[in-house]
């Protein structure tokens, strides 16, 4: 590794680090507090939203208002709205009726301390509360910023739906689901298997770009750079998840690892093999690379990000 490579990881590592301070502190107080919310509904949000994690999605949306110039601050009631998505999302497929899992975060899932009834409902709280949240920060009369917002609602909502991350969630469970001779119902070949993760994990992380770049005021050239480039990061995250399930550590991934073949999901090792499965998530890289100097926007932050979205081992 070059001098300048070795710096530019230090600088990105620093920036990550402050990024995910600030969106700590936000998230801390974002979420309805007694009386108003009944503390076991509350407790039970900030027991899955408070947990850590890489807060990749947030900091995605703060590096993107940050590579179109823009103010960071109007960008992270934003980002912490996609958290709470991303938690809620999250706390549901842990359920027994979904992948049923017990370990999310390095603890314990929320239905395993806090029962299936009120896991739902904290998931459900975290979805609604994102979009109130959505709706009334930042608080301001300004019709640029209130258009902005607007865009950002329904940017986030299709994302969440039913033709983003619920979609793709819906293709998984059919995936794996067993017909009468145990086969899965809707098993995917090589483009089934990328269209449910481009919307499942795909959607939101575009989403989440998409957001802070629109917050910030950037163009409509810029905002489709930007797309582009995060359709391809979030693909490869997906990726390297698969590859992650296969090579990874619990203790170091913080929830259960093997999980996927041994509930016989397809996944880009199964089809491909791990090699030509690292090849793929370089190759999301570059071709995010291209979209973003295609606009003169190969900015270092949303780069670095993606080298680290394919490096990754946790």
């Amino acid at each position: 590794m070059t001098h300048k490579a070795s710096a530019e990881r230090l600088a990105l590592g620093d920036y990550l680090d402050e990024r995910r301070a600030d969106i700590e502190t936000a998230l801390a107080a974002v979420l309805p507090a007694a009386p108003d919310c009944p503390p076991v509904v509350g407790e039970a949000m900030r027991y899955s939203l408070l947990a850590g994690g890489k807060r990749l999605r947030p900091i995605l949306c703060l590096a993107s208002a940050d590579s179109v110039g823009g103010d960071r601050a109007l960008a992270m009631p934003a980002a912490c709205a996609i958290e709470l998505i991303h938690t809620y999302s999250l706390i549901h497929d842990d359920l027994p009726a979904m992948d049923d899992d017990v370990m999310r975060r390095g603890r314990p899932t929320l239905h395993v301390v806090a029962g299936e009834g009120m896991a739902i409902l904290a998931g459900d709280g975290l979805l609604t509360e994102a979009f109130h949240l959505l709706a009334r920060e930042p608080a301001t009369s300004d019709p640029s910023i209130v258009a902005r917002k607007l865009r950002v609602i329904e940017t986030i909502a299709a994302a969440a739906g039913p033709v983003g991350m619920v979609g793709g969630q819906a293709l998984d469970l059919a995936s794996v689901a067993s017909g009468p001779s145990g086969e899965p119902t809707s098993p995917l070949d090589h483009e089934a298997l990328a269209t449910m993760h481009r919307k499942k994990t795909g959607a939101l992380m575009r989403a989440s770009a998409l957001a802070g770049a629109i917050m910030g005021g950037g163009t409509d050239a810029e905002l489709t750079a930007i797309d582009r480039a995060a359709s391809e990061l979030g693909l490869a995250f997906q990726i390297v998840d698969d590859i992650l399930d296969v090579e990874g550590a619990s203790v170091d991934l913080g929830k259960t690892v093997g999980k996927d073949a041994a509930s016989g999901k397809t996944t880009y090792p199964a089809l491909f093999g791990l090699d030509a499965s690292k090849q793929m998530a370089r190759d999301c890289l570059d071709r995010a690379r291209a979209a973003l100097e295609a606009e003169g926007m190969a900015d270092a932050r949303l780069l670095g990000i993606g080298r680290w979205i394919v490096e990754r081992s946790k």
